[in-house]
């Protein structure tokens, strides 16, 4: 007999129920409710990212036909089409951040005291990107005259490339609006591009203990106030105080201007920062792992369904981007979990073909092309019984 229910109800084990159904009645998500639970919505939207099913009919029709294996994922039978419709447009979407919370700290929790770099700061970076959607069946998505889209504005924590905090707006609505209603811990390091250059908000994160590294703009004027010593060997050109500003705005205090040398003849990169005790070197590297966020992103909308969407409002949108989000920080926990050296794209692969499959799910993943465990077949069984009988 098999011991082990299917990978997908382990994985939904992940998720306590106790705790899921204590955040559907802090959201009062099942208001209206009249048979469909919000954890079978759950279960279906997570099955459109696992399973990478594209459309309602998919989603459903993928579930009726694991019929008899439905009672492990704790719903009694697959939904209709326009049942599971009307509760992505209607249900609300902060559950699913409440969710995709819980798992964070999980994360978290199994990541320990990992770092990359030397320093105990957190290091996060602070970035958006562009999800395009139809402007005539996404109205409410304003970006251009004949272009919708949706803007994930994210912040990536660098310990475990983890997604630690994420908005979902409009594609219209500017980086920086969202930027300064974000409150961080003193002592973070946040890093960004120049998508952020705001001299004020600068002064703000300073004045809140917060670190930052970003690029200096072209046609930036500042006074050199004092010149510092640069490795003899590496790619730092120069490493400078200076006095931002001009004659209508000047900080009030000295900030940071690095200059690196880049390869292939281009021009240098030039880098500004309030912290003034790091090394040159640290603040390069620094900047240099912000890369990990477009990483991300890429490995979102390739592994996920982020690019086509199974309901045009903005709530349901919202709701399988959530669920997206949940889906990549199950992925990356099984990679923390697991001995076996799995790349994020090999791993959704497999798992997409192993959804119901009877085997123990941490037994695969640190072992996935082993055969599974032969299991005692009935004769096993038989023998002492008849010897019983016998005797």
């Amino acid at each position: 007999m098999n011991r082990v229910c299917s990978i997908f109800s382990q994985l939904l084990q992940l998720f306590p129920r106790l705790e899921f159904e204590a955040l559907v009645r802090q959201h009062r998500a099942e208001r209206h409710a009249r048979g469909f639970t919000c954890w079978g919505q759950f279960v279906a939207m997570l099955f459109c990212q696992l399973g990478q099913a594209q459309t309602l009919r998919e989603i459903c029709g993928g579930l009726a036909s694991c019929e008899g294996k439905l009672r492990h994922l704790g719903i009694p039978q697959a939904p209709k089409r326009s049942t599971l419709a009307y509760a992505n447009e209607h249900r609300p979407w902060a559950l699913y951040q409440s969710v995709f919370q819980g798992l964070y700290q999980r994360c978290q929790h199994v990541l320990g005291a990992r770092r990359r770099f030397r320093f105990h700061n957190p290091l996060l970076t602070l970035d958006s990107t562009l999800i395009d959607l139809c402007a005539s069946l996404y109205d409410w998505a304003t970006y251009r005259r004949t272009k919708g889209a949706a803007k994930l504005h994210l912040v990536l924590d660098h310990q475990g490339y983890l997604p630690q905090f994420v908005v979902i707006t409009a594609g219209i609505v500017p980086e920086l609006k969202v930027a300064r209603r974000l409150r961080f811990e003193p002592g973070t390091i946040l890093v960004f591009d120049r998508g952020y250059v705001d001299y004020w908000w600068y002064e703000h994160l300073t004045r809140q203990g917060v670190f930052f590294v970003t690029r200096l703009r072209q046609d930036a004027r500042y006074g050199v106030l004092e010149s510092r010593p640069v490795p003899q060997r590496g790619p730092i050109l120069c490493d400078q105080l200076i006095a931002l500003g001009s004659h209508w705005y000047r900080q009030p205090g000295p900030l940071r201007r690095i200059e690196i040398a880049v390869p292939a003849g281009e021009e240098p990169v030039v880098l500004l920062t309030n912290h003034l005790t790091f090394g040159s070197t640290t603040i390069s590297r620094i900047y240099r792992d912000r890369w990990q966020v477009e990483v991300f992103f890429r490995a979102l909308k390739q592994n996920l369904r982020v690019k086509s969407f199974v309901g045009t409002s903005p709530n349901a949108l919202k709701i399988q981007i959530w669920t997206a989000l949940i889906a990549i920080l199950l992925l990356k926990y099984l990679q923390l979990r697991a001995s076996f050296g799995w790349s994020l794209s090999n791993l959704v692969a497999l798992l997409r073909q192993q959804l119901f499959v009877y085997r123990d799910l941490f037994a695969w993943l640190n072992q996935p092309f082993e055969p599974p465990p032969a299991l005692p077949s009935a004769r096993a069984f038989q023998l002492p019984l008849l010897a019983e009988v016998g005797a």
